[in-house]
């Protein structure tokens, strides 16, 4: 079997809080939603239509039984996906203020019978980090355009060895690297070494996604002309800043594409929805596309409105619209 994409990475349950605005300690009560990046992308592109696996690793949980049902009801192909029986499925707190912006504040697991935050967890304690090297479907990253991976799998032994391997065998095969930075200071043991494996990895990536702080943390600077200046393997970076849009840097295309202006519910996996947009124009078009700035900007606007629809809706993935939904939303705006 062939796929367009490969996200490999965290697939995890969000547990959002029912009282926005509130402290963590004053939290009453939590909603679970699934999510994690690499899995938020997979079942956008599904459903869009564009042809996507997730490879990761679930525990052999009642939390991982149900998140491998929604992979697959969106369609997604999960051969490559693993389960572990020593490490459960992570569970993320997350906080919302008034306008429905997000802090990731604290992990909890299956065995918790109240389902809340503990903070004495170790983020190296969960399936997702313990993806197995000798277990990766080398053939489905072989044959896939695009691999996409974020930088939490990095945190951890195991998984990072898993991500370096599909890293270079995409290579190996002359396909693509997209990296979304999504740095979480959390899901590391030792914040400090994030940055300098993340900028281990940038000189094989093709398409780079950052947030504005993602950019001055690993580059002290947001300026994408000098940005670009140390990664010269790079055929894209996309830099997202929340409700004012992004910027965009292809070649000597470079410019700002406004966000369209709805009313926000949640911002969990906005950045990962304007990504699957874009990267479903771009399994439509061919990476050739990008040469041309006004289609460019179109592709860009389409991820525009993908991550305008899934905001105005709760969680990262029930919400992603249709390629139609799109349309009509493009049309009105």
């Amino acid at each position: 079997m062939s796929v367009k994409v490969v996200c490999l990475g965290e697939a995890l349950w969000d547990y959002l809080a029912d009282q926005p605005g509130d402290s963590l300690e004053a939290i009453a009560s939590w909603t679970p939603y699934p999510g994690g990046a690499p899995a938020n992308v997979a079942c956008g592109l599904a459903k869009l239509g564009t042809k996507t696996a997730f490879v990761g690793a679930l525990g052999e949980d009642p939390e991982g039984d149900k998140l491998v049902t929604v992979l697959e009801e969106r369609g997604v192909v999960v051969t490559g996906l693993q389960r572990s029986e020593k490490n459960p499925t992570r569970r993320v707190y997350v906080l919302r203020d008034e306008e429905g912006d997000r802090t990731f504040a604290a992990f909890g697991t299956n065995s918790s019978s109240d389902s809340s935050p503990d903070l004495s967890l170790s983020p190296t304690m969960f399936a997702d980090a313990h993806l197995q090297k000798q277990n990766l479907p080398g053939d489905l990253i072989a044959n896939a355009d695009y691999l996409v991976i974020g930088s939490l799998g990095l945190a951890s032994w195991d998984t990072r060895t898993a991500v370096q391997w599909s890293i270079n065998h995409c290579l190996e095969h002359q396909k693509r690297v997209i990296l979304d930075v999504n740095w979480r200071p959390m899901f590391w043991v030792y914040p400090e070494a994030a940055r300098p494996m993340i900028q281990g990895i940038l000189p094989v990536v093709s398409i780079l996604k950052l947030t504005e702080e993602e950019a001055l943390w690993l580059f002290d600077t947001d300026e994408l002309d000098i940005i670009s200046l140390d990664l010269p393997s790079v055929r894209g970076i996309l830099l997202t800043k929340g409700s004012q849009g992004c910027e965009y840097l292809f070649g000597s295309h470079r410019g700002h594409l406004p966000a369209f202006p709805v009313d926000v519910v949640d911002t969990t996996g906005a950045g990962d929805a304007f990504l699957v947009g874009f990267l479903h124009q771009l399994c439509e078009q061919g990476l050739e596309a990008v040469a041309d700035e006004q289609q460019l900007v179109k592709m860009l606007r389409y991820g525009n409105a993908m991550a305008a629809l899934t905001v105005m809706g709760k969680g990262a993935i029930a919400p992603q619209p249709t390629n139609a939904e799109i349309i009509d939303f493009l049309q009105q705006h």
